[in-house]
């Protein structure tokens, strides 16, 4: 049977089932990628399993999130990261260096190759020809151990391609007319694949730009053929070596099908605050605004800042209007440097911050309350520039730099210029020296883990009782994202390492009293969820922390992929009305009563809770494997039990690590 791209990856790391959508399969995994605000829970879980050294192929740690050091707790958790990544055998990726997605792409992207990343935007390598998913730390944790990764085969989206995108159009209008066609949640349970005769338009980073936002449909993840375009990016970092074409079979199907014609789109804009809420840029033209960052994993390309810094080039931003330039590596800083473009933007009135994600993740530019703020980033979700009360707008570097100019939402094409195509070199810079290689396995095993006092070890977690009963603290709406479980931005996420206090800010900007209603309830609570509950940021922290405080069940009518394996890896039993209505007649205060538990889940996909006496039916989608981890308190203490009953029987797993690979040198 001739298959797509997306299958051809499955088939070639598929280590158990049948891939067929709905059911649970294991992937052998190649790489893994990590960053410092999930990657230090990811060494935690590292240490918690004892570990000597990791069995994947080659694992990097990126630190790119937290580059503010404001007070001594990011300074200690790099330190912290760097003892861990050379006690166990990682690539470091030093602070400053750039962010993880685009470094990751430029140095270790290998077509044919699995990843998974603790950061949901580990997407975007599909750009390459990768099955590159995000996943919660403890996945990345375990897959370093040597573990499969577990996951419900979805369903492949083939999305064909026609046409060419027209002048002041990009790639970022792309993947916002597919948010603006199914909103956030419409790729969960899928891989998108793209096809078609458009795609010879398209370059790998016009195609990371795509790729990386797949996340904000709710998608397992994206996939691009590795094919001409591939080369040619490979060659331009010296990597030509490492291209292996992989492209569908011809008569390839898909389960899901849709087509785009590139040369119908206009500028796209996503209003405050969901990336689903897209419109036409036209639609709201002449909204005024104070803030322009352009940066992130969503448009991290070379082109993406030059076409800014063209546009501006002789004039100034207009009055009272700060342009803020995130560069997304240093070899892209160089490379604007050499081009010229960093002067223009100087000249403009543009601010130049480090390489990093800073804004996008509330790390700094944090925008004015009532002021409109727009991003070439990824999110929008309420407070997650680090302003609570925003008004935040994503769309492309040309879209940005006209508001830039004008102090307006200003539709591109109504500029009285004509359209930039910023000449780029053919060889890209290559700097290797902020990326360490990992040490010697003989010396690796002489590290000690440096701990500052911000990092503490990960909490133990109990298993869940068979029988219980537990009041409901919080009821929330559809859409709810780990941004609003979990805050990220420069008040919180220096906490990422200490589950105590990183605790104190769960659920802050929906119910501030939370934390504290929990800690007075220390029999354990529930908690009740709309549709989509947890999409967004992959961060463990969002279950670990509710988890500390005691949440022990999640009903919701529906999750998101990564939080609910997030909410089972740690011991969270996450259930789904079994009919949404019944969500209606379940308030805050209530206590829900559960009845031979362990039983009802070993017997099937249902559940039954009483709510003043009441029924109310539930079910569950957890795999057998998954079921027995949540019993057990989470996978970690699953994964100690079924260690000793193989150490009981006499077989015990090989820590010899296979060898490692290291990134090709530069050719020439």
């Amino acid at each position: 049977m001739p298959l797509n791209v997306a299958q051809k990856l499955i088939h070639s790391h598929l280590v158990s089932a049948t891939p067929e959508p709905g059911h649970e399969i294991g992937l052998s995994i190649d790489q893994t990628l990590t960053q410092d605000a999930t990657g230090t829970m990811v060494m935690l879980e590292l240490e918690s399993l004892g570990l000597e050294r990791i069995k994947t192929e080659l694992s990097v740690q990126y630190v790119d999130h937290n580059l503010l050091q404001t007070d001594e707790k990011n300074s200690e958790d790099h330190l912290f990261l760097q003892s861990a990544a050379e006690r166990y055998g990682l690539w470091f990726s030093k602070a400053g260096n750039g962010v993880s997605h685009p470094v990751h792409q430029a140095h270790f992207g290998r077509p044919g190759a699995t990843m998974i990343g603790s950061d949901s935007h580990t997407c975007a390598a599909g750009a390459l020809g990768m099955l590159a998913i995000g996943v919660g730390g403890l996945e990345i944790a375990m897959a370093m151990a040597g573990d499969p990764l577990y996951v419900e085969m979805p369903q492949i989206w083939g999305v064909e391609l026609t046409g060419k995108l027209p002048d002041w159009v990009s790639a970022k209008d792309v993947i916002l007319e597919l948010l603006r066609r199914h909103d956030v949640k419409g790729g969960v349970g899928k891989i998108i694949e793209y096809h078609g005769e458009g795609l010879a338009h398209l370059t790998a980073m016009d195609r990371h730009v795509i790729a990386n936002m797949g996340a904000e449909l709710g998608a397992t993840t994206t996939v691009f053929p590795a094919d001409d375009a591939a080369h040619d990016y490979l060659k331009a970092v010296g990597r030509a070596a490492d291209f292996t074409e992989l492209l569908a079979d011809e008569g390839a199907t898909y389960d899901v099908e849709e087509r785009i014609d590139l040369s119908s789109l206009e500028p796209l804009i996503a209003k405050p605050s969901s990336p689903g809420n897209v419109v036409p840029v036209r639609e709201v033209a002449g909204e005024e605004l104070h803030q322009v960052v352009v940066g992130s994993s969503a448009n991290p390309g070379l082109r993406d800042f030059a076409v800014v810094a063209e546009i501006l080039r002789g004039v100034q931003t207009a009055s009272g209007v700060s342009l803020d330039i995130n560069p997304t590596s240093r070899e892209i800083l160089q490379d604007l440097t050499r081009g010229g473009w960093v002067l223009d933007l100087i000249r403009s009135g543009a601010r130049i911050h480090q390489s990093g994600c800073l804004g996008c993740i509330g790390m700094g530019q944090a925008p004015a309350v009532g002021r409109n703020s727009l991003r070439t980033m990824p999110r929008n979700f309420p407070g997650r520039s680090g302003t609570d009360e925003d008004s935040v707008w994503l769309c492309s570097p040309e879209t940005a730099a006209a508001a830039a100019l004008t102090g307006r939402i200003t539709d591109p094409r109504d500029l009285d210029m004509p359209y930039p195509a910023p000449e780029l070199p053919e060889k890209y810079s290559i700097n290797t020296e902020m990326l360490s290689p990992p040490l010697e396995e003989a010396e690796s095993r002489t590290v000690e883990l440096v701990k500052g006092t911000n990092i503490q070890s990960l909490p133990t977690f109990d298993p869940l009782p068979e029988e219980i009963e537990l009041p409901v603290l919080l009821k929330v709406g559809d859409n709810v994202s780990t941004d609003e479980i979990m805050p990220a931005g420069s008040r919180v996420l220096p906490f990422r390492s200490n589950i105590p206090k990183i605790a104190e800010f769960v659920f802050i900007q929906i119910d501030d009293t939370y934390p504290t209603r929990a800690a007075e309830n220390p029999g354990g609570h529930a908690i009740i969820g709309g549709d989509n509950y947890g999409q967004g940021s992959s961060r463990e922290h969002a279950v670990i922390a509710p988890r500390h405080l005691g949440l022990r069940i999640v009903l919701a009518k529906s999750f998101a992929r990564i939080h609910w394996q997030n909410l089972a890896n740690f011991g969270v039993l996450p259930l789904e009305f079994a009919d949404p209505e019944d969500a209606v007649h379940i308030t805050q205060g209530d206590v829900l009563s559960f009845s031979d538990l362990h039983q009802a889940l070993r017997s099937g996909n249902s559940v039954t809770a009483r709510v003043g006496g009441k029924p109310i039916e539930l079910r569950h989608r957890l795999s057998h494997r998954q079921m027995e981890m949540v019993i057990a308190g989470g996978r970690i203490p699953y994964r100690a039990a079924e260690s000793e009953e193989t150490d009981t029987a006499g077989t015990q797993d090989s820590d010899v690590p296979p060898e490692k690979a290291k990134p090709t040198q530069p050719e020439g």
